[in-house]
């Protein structure tokens, strides 16, 4: 127990020297003004919080949740809220560092900021769950809010969590505020201000970025190979995108294990299957299960790391066969793993890239609500097909004139649109 709980450390500890390390390497190439190396470097604010919540027992449990907000110079804090036992500062800090530099990338108007709740929520019924949320939102208080800090769904967390958001920072509004905020959260269910094809939004971007990379090199994704790692919100459509392109999925690793048929794997029978067993993969009928260190190894063109970060590292890279990695998580990839993928010829379309999809699309939602406004689903997905379509090509020609990776000349676009933004506003005083 106690060497789990060291290696977990270790992941997240792992995930911030990451990203750290990301972002000195493309601001080196760049010769980033120090002054705003030493501003993006930090965050501007960490909120953390302990609240008791009643359980369906009648016992009471108190809870630790975190709110890390790294930068706003382009627009409020945007990110997600995640529910996991792994979640704490250092892990917020770095998930919030990413989201500012994919805001930026995507060109967006927006910031980066991360939290949730360190909790495994399995272990709770859906009203303990509803409980939790929403006393974790009065606890956050005026730190979050439409204009300030805009709260996405992440793992573990989904549209029913966000209306619950929602309807508890409504509820501590005046009468006549409430209309005004139903933007405070995005990746709400569609009757409660929720956009159309949000949903599908990142595994949908997901794919796009993989298409792009395919086409850009003159593959064809018929009949090619692909394993998931994760088979939540993201891994589902991503697969389900790319089966409909005629590529084949062949295996899938969750928490519970991993599913294996060299024949090919039915997107939608699996999700039934999950479905109907707590969301897990274990035990697909339609499959053969495997041991999951042969999980990375296994003989494939395209890898989705859709799960959570640090997964492919040193001690395992060097046993990919895939072509490419679209980072369908934050952070999946440490830099020692990605060293060695790239080493060997193995593409990585980055997460601040490759899952960009999600956030675009809370993007849009959020301009919505903001205006008033009802976007029809082929809308939504023509809109996020062309703002990807952008940010791809921006990625692959600053990768060819920089002669550098492209998680390196994503972080270039990104942190450049940020040194501008601080180049033209100053530092006050």
């Amino acid at each position: 127990m106690i060497a789990k709980e060291e290696k977990e450390k270790q992941k997240k500890q792992g995930m911030l020297d990451n990203v750290m390390r990301q972002f000195n390497h493309a601001s080196d190439i760049i010769g980033l003004n120090q002054n705003v190396r030493k501003i993006l470097g930090i965050t501007n604010n960490e909120l953390v919080v302990h609240f008791p919540v009643k359980m369906d027992n009648g016992e009471v449990e108190v809870f630790t949740g975190y709110r890390v907000q790294h930068n706003n110079a382009l627009g409020p804090y945007k990110g997600g809220l995640r529910y996991h036992p792994t979640v704490d500062i250092d892990a917020a800090r770095a998930l919030a560092m990413w989201m500012t530099w994919k805001t930026s990338l995507a060109g967006l108007p927006l910031g980066g900021a991360k939290g949730g709740i360190q909790i495994d929520p399995s272990r709770y019924s859906a009203s303990e769950l509803e409980r939790i949320t929403r006393r974790f939102t009065f606890a956050l208080g005026d730190n979050i809010g439409p204009e300030l800090d805009i709260p996405a769904p992440d793992v573990n967390t989904n549209a029913q969590t966000m209306a619950w958001i929602l309807d508890t920072y409504m509820s501590t509004k005046s009468p006549n505020e409430r209309s005004s905020n139903l933007h405070v959260v995005t990746g709400k269910p569609v009757g409660a201000g929720g956009s159309e094809g949000r949903d599908r939004a990142t595994g949908y971007g997901v794919y796009l970025c993989i298409k792009f990379w395919a086409d850009h090199n003159g593959i064809s994704l018929e009949n090619r190979k692909f394993i998931v790692q994760g088979f939540g919100n993201v891994g589902y459509w991503a697969s389900r995108f790319l089966e409909e392109e005629g590529a084949v999925l062949i295996a899938v690793q969750d928490a519970s294990g991993t599913v294996y048929n060299d024949r090919g794997i039915s997107v939608e029978k699996l999700r039934a299957h999950a479905g109907e067993h707590d969301n897990m993969v274990q035990g697909f009928g339609d499959a053969e299960p495997i041991d999951s260190e042969l999980f990375f190894g296994l003989d494939c063109d395209i890898c989705i790391p859709a799960a959570l970060g640090n997964q492919i590292t040193g001690n395992n890279a060097s046993g990919i066969k895939a072509l490419v990695i679209a980072e369908g998580a934050n952070g999946p990839t440490d830099v020692e793993g990605e060293r060695i993928l790239l080493e060997k010829g193995v593409a990585v379309i980055p997460d601040i890239l490759c899952n960009s999809g999600g956030v675009i699309g809370s993007y849009f939602e959020w301009l919505q609500n903001r205006n008033g406004e009802i976007w029809q689903l082929d809308e939504v997905m023509a809109k996020l097909e062309k703002k990807l379509k952008e940010s791809f090509d921006r990625v692959m020609r600053v990768a060819s004139e920089r002669n550098v990776d492209m998680r390196t000349a994503a972080f270039i676009i990104a942190i450049e649109r940020l040194e501008q933004a601080y180049r033209q506003r100053g530092i006050f005083p």
